[in-house]
């Protein structure tokens, strides 16, 4: 089945506009959410070590390669260098380690998880001090680690290399002194959060943006919850004007809110999804346009409503290098 139309990334490869967000699922779910989303045509898979899933994904991907039901350049493959190993020196074993568990010799992305660093135990927990917030490592040398990601791309390991979760400031700081420019910023992109001042300047720099939680999150509600800092979050599938959009085309919300990302503002997009219905919904978006009069309705919705504010990491606003506002920040 043909895959979704492609975004051509400022080294001249070209990434699937449409892609899997697999945070948050199990091994179970996750194999059988990439299995499927294969099957309708998807070839943009995203994931990371945080995500616990890379083994699962990667049995996914030798049946797939092993049948012959998928060549390895037709697929696109994301991971990330993970939160506690934002080190120089980890940058190669961290994507050694993927490539194993993926069972891949190469990804297509290789991207920073996020600008700050946090430290774990000999056991891989995470470290707390008494008050029981985690333990950063503030010295954190953007430059020093995008160095050795840029050797990534010289030995054939990784086809492009970008970041996530940057902001303006740090990205102008990494332009300074990097060879290779970063390919993307993965940052998180919806209606009610659409960062137009970032976006600006990584669409001036050809720095294409991939969008996450482009649908929200129920996720991070969960998190939320369970590090005992609850917060109210959005649901963007019940705003007024994304309902009666919705409507006209006979779509469903999630297909106006991926539709308005691809078609407005010439990014990726990667929900996630483990439903074999949504799966196949939010796949479902290339047969109708927005109009400009809608188009605008939907960019007119914008709320600067963070959902993904790190406040599950507790302690990791001490970070220099942390710049979202959540309710332990100023």
């Amino acid at each position: 089945m043909a895959c979704t139309p492609f975004l051509t990334l400022n080294n001249g490869e070209q990434m699937p506009v449409l892609g899997l967000g697999t945070w948050q699922a199990s091994d179970e779910e996750i194999e059988l959410a990439v299995d499927l989303a294969l099957e309708l045509g998807y070839r943009h898979i995203d994931t990371a070590p945080v995500y616990g899933n890379e083994q699962a994904i990667g049995n996914v991907l030798k049946r797939w390669l092993d049948a012959g039901k998928v060549q390895r350049e037709d697929l696109y493959i994301v991971t990330k260098l993970p939160p506690i190993a934002n080190r120089p020196h980890e940058v190669l074993p961290m994507l050694t380690k993927s490539l194993a568990d993926l069972q891949l010799d190469y990804v297509d992305m290789y991207l920073i998880h996020t600008p700050f660093t946090v430290l774990i135990n000999a056991d891989g927990n995470f470290q707390f001090d008494a008050a029981g917030l985690l333990k950063v490592d503030p010295t954190t040398n953007h430059a020093a680690t995008w160095a050795e990601m840029e050797k990534l791309v010289e030995k054939d390991l990784a086809k492009s290399i970008g970041v996530s979760n940057f902001s303006q400031e740090q990205l102008e700081r990494l332009l300074q002194s990097c060879s290779i420019p970063p390919a993307t910023n993965q940052i998180e992109h919806h209606v009610y959060l659409q960062q137009r001042e970032l976006v600006d300047f990584c669409q001036a720099q050809n720095i294409t943006i991939t969008a996450y939680s482009p649908l929200g999150s129920k996720g991070i509600a969960r998190m939320n919850a369970a590090a005992g800092v609850p917060r109210d979050l959005p649901d963007l599938f019940d705003i007024t004007e994304v309902k009666e959009i919705a409507a006209i085309h006979n779509k469903t919300p999630a297909q106006v809110l991926l539709r308005w990302i691809v078609q407005s503002n010439k990014m990726a997009a990667i929900p996630k999804s483990a439903n074999a219905q949504r799966l196949k919904e939010n796949f479902d978006i290339f047969d109708f346009e927005l109009t400009s009069e809608q188009l605008e309705t939907l960019c007119g919705l914008d709320q600067n409503i963070r959902i993904c504010d790190f406040a599950f990491y507790r302690g990791v606003e001490k970070h220099p290098e942390f710049t979202f506002k959540n309710q332990f920040t100023d």
